[in-house]
């Protein structure tokens, strides 16, 4: 049985493109067809399905090849289960074309200490993120989800469903709004 090589590769948004680490795990000598990925999700959940599918792909004596650290995990705790996981299977790590020896005990440091490190990185993402939501908030620029409909179009609504002619479908219909959204006025809106 020969071994294989599984790559994996991940953005955490839809706007990011998976490009340049797909091509960076063909330079590694990852054949197309065996990476996998994930587009639009964060490092920090394990509910990953291209992850899901890369771990289920790899068999003793394959190795798993990611780019980065940072691409398969962005916590201590989520990067060692992975790490367990593949040791248990006999796969071996590739970060970057570095292999990781799992049963070395300066291959488990540095893993650890690159694990901390993407770890602090997304820490100091989410910071920067609140951050500047705040900035934002402050001078009036983080307003939040817009209502959909005006005062004045809800008191309309408000209106024609208390008058009891029209259905809540056609009501949500002549608003384009969904019927749940209908609901919700109905229900907020204070009774004189």
């Amino acid at each position: 049985m020969t071994a294989h090589i599984v790559g994996y590769a991940r953005v955490s948004t839809n706007d990011q493109d998976l490009t340049a680490q797909r091509n960076g795990l063909a330079a590694l000598g990852v054949p197309d067809d065996r990476i996998y990925t994930d587009h639009g999700l964060t490092g920090t959940s394990r509910d990953r399905p291209g992850l899901r599918e890369a771990l289920a792909a790899v068999r003793a004596g394959d190795t798993l090849v990611v780019t980065k650290l940072d691409r398969l995990a962005r916590s201590l705790p989520d990067a060692r289960n992975i790490v367990e996981e593949l040791t248990k299977k006999n796969v071996k790590l590739s970060i970057g074309g570095s292999v990781h020896d799992p049963t070395d005990p300066v291959g488990r440091l540095l893993f650890n200490v690159l694990a901390m490190v993407a770890e602090f990185e997304a820490d100091l993402i989410r910071a920067r993120t609140r951050e500047g939501m705040q900035v934002a908030k402050a001078k009036g620029r983080l307003r939040g989800k817009q209502p959909k409909l005006t005062k004045a179009q809800e008191a309309h609504l408000v209106s024609l469903y208390k008058g009891g002619q029209h259905t809540t479908t056609e009501i949500a219909s002549l608003f384009n709004v969904a019927r749940s959204t209908v609901y919700r006025i109905v229900q907020r809106t204070p009774t004189t």
